[in-house]
């Protein structure tokens, strides 16, 4: 641990070692070597002077970098790709000659750029099918458990536990078509030359067209792509880093949503998030259960919708064939956009993994509130054995304001059935009143759409996915 400079808390308390490694420096120099390697084959094949030897030299230092020699290259010539396409000469005195042979810089840089995105988007999807996984057991689990359910944070129609869950769900079903859309469509920039137009090549393969498109279809062949971008400048079209943070940021809002629902559930103590044994809540308040990894989920995706905004800017603000003033900004943006939302799935995964459910409190504030939304099954029983509906309606009313009172201004416990069983209009008992008030009566088809949507929707994803499934988060504070 250093002490003494700055270290982002991405890296130090948040994201997984796996996801740093795909955006740490061995990762990105070790790939600008597979790109040359591919960019070497596919000249070779296309009867370019690069041959099998010097292939086979490039493949044998793939892995062992000289970092130190790249170093000290970068200090004398202040430029990041030559360096190194200079240190991969040191140890490949054959092909020195050809390595990067009519490439420029984005040849790496940006290729390099799509790889990264695309292998960090399968590590995105692979978490967020694991916590659609878990949502769903929770979601089945629960799926009759009627709860007091909410609109503007007021009391409503009763719901379940389960399918309040199904939301939470709903929404990362949404993200996952958007990951998946994307990750369909991401290609390679390819070697499109300093403007985009591949001039370099149509020189180097004497005016040939079809050769020259062909580096293109062997570069992607080589690197797992279906293809590169038909047209770009000297980079490709940095909408491409909109689209992907876009996809972040939607994650980060649905992962919000969850955060915020669980915290005021764990308000109501009627679902808490992971609680160990030795966690502390508060400095000062020793009984507190902060919910702690759910504000920090919402804090983290404040950060990922904040940063979605940063490829936005680069991308509106490119000028003609390139800019460079993406560059400082895309190393910042992309990588840490991935690692906050690896983060949030992580933290996302271990609440739901955890998560505890109170069923007498929500018994309990539900029984509080249902003879009010009974009223008007009672108001229907009554008129059913004989009474005037409109004169039933307003004794309700007026009855429903006094048990208000009672509870708001008095204190006291919900007294609405009492006072309708001493009404004489309802010719109703308490007993016949309190038949009434079985919750699982007030849930609509709550657990059969839980049902429908596990089977119909989540299910076959998962099944699709199943070897995706069993992932564990590790929380590191």
């Amino acid at each position: 641990m250093t002490y003494d400079r700055y270290q982002s808390p991405l890296s130090e308390r948040y994201a997984s070692r796996e996801m740093q490694y795909i955006f740490s420096q061995d990762k990105k120099f070790r790939t600008w070597r597979k790109l040359w390697i591919a960019l070497a084959e596919a000249e070779h094949e296309l009867g370019l002077p690069v041959t099998r030897e010097q292939i086979e030299e490039l493949k044998a230092h793939q892995d062992d970098i000289n970092y130190e020699v790249a170093r000290q290259r970068e200090k004398e010539v202040r430029h990041d790709v030559m360096s190194h396409v200079y240190a991969y000469g040191v140890q490949c005195p054959k092909a020195k000659g050809i390595i990067h042979l009519g490439a420029t810089s984005c040849y790496v840089g940006d290729n390099t750029d799509v790889i990264l995105m695309t292998e960090a988007l399968r590590l995105v999807r692979k978490k967020l099918v694991n916590v659609m996984g878990e949502l769903a057991a929770f979601a089945d689990r629960y799926k009759a458990q009627p709860t007091l359910a909410f609109t503007h944070f007021q009391p409503a129609q009763p719901t379940t536990v389960g399918k309040r869950a199904a939301l939470w769900l709903q929404d990362l079903t949404l993200d996952l078509e958007d990951v998946d859309h994307v990750l369909g469509t991401m290609k390679l920039l390819g070697s499109k030359g300093t403007t985009g137009t591949q001039a370099s090549f149509l020189e180097l393969f004497d005016g040939d067209h079809e050769k020259v498109k062909e580096v293109d279809k062997k570069i992607a062949e080589k690197m797992g792509f279906d293809g590169c971008y038909a047209v770009s400048g000297q980079t490709y079209s940095r909408k491409v880093d909109s689209r992907v943070l876009n996809v972040l940021a939607g994650i980060a809002q649905s992962a919000h949503k969850f955060s915020n629902d669980i915290r005021l559930l764990q308000h109501l103590k009627e679902v808490e998030e992971p609680f160990e044994k030795s966690q502390i809540g508060s400095s000062a308040m020793a009984y507190k259960r902060n919910p702690m990894r759910s504000e920090r989920m919402a804090s983290l995706a404040d950060y990922v919708m904040a940063d979605a905004m940063n490829p936005m800017l680069v991308a509106s603000t490119q000028w003609f064939e390139r800019t460079l003033d993406d560059s400082a900004n895309k190393r910042l943006s992309i990588p840490e956009g991935f690692l906050a939302v690896d983060g949030i799935l992580d933290l996302y995964l271990n609440v739901v993994d955890g998560l505890v459910v109170y069923p007498k409190v929500i018994e309990k504030r539900l029984m509080s509130e249902l003879p009010f939304m009974a009223t008007e099954n009672i108001m229907m029983d009554a008129v059913k054995a004989g009474g005037d509906r409109q004169e039933l309606h307003e004794r309700i009313r007026t009855l429903s304001m006094e048990a208000g009172k009672n509870v708001k201004v008095n204190g006291l416990d919900n007294n609405l059935l009492e006072l309708i069983a001493a009404d004489p209009a309802f010719n109703m008992s308490l007993e016949e009143l309190k038949k009434t008030m079985e919750p699982a009566r007030y849930v609509g088809r709550a657990p059969e759409q839980v049902e429908e949507f596990l089977a119909e929707v989540i299910r076959p994803i998962l099944e699709e996915n199943r070897e995706l499934l069993g992932v564990k988060a590790e929380i590191n504070v």
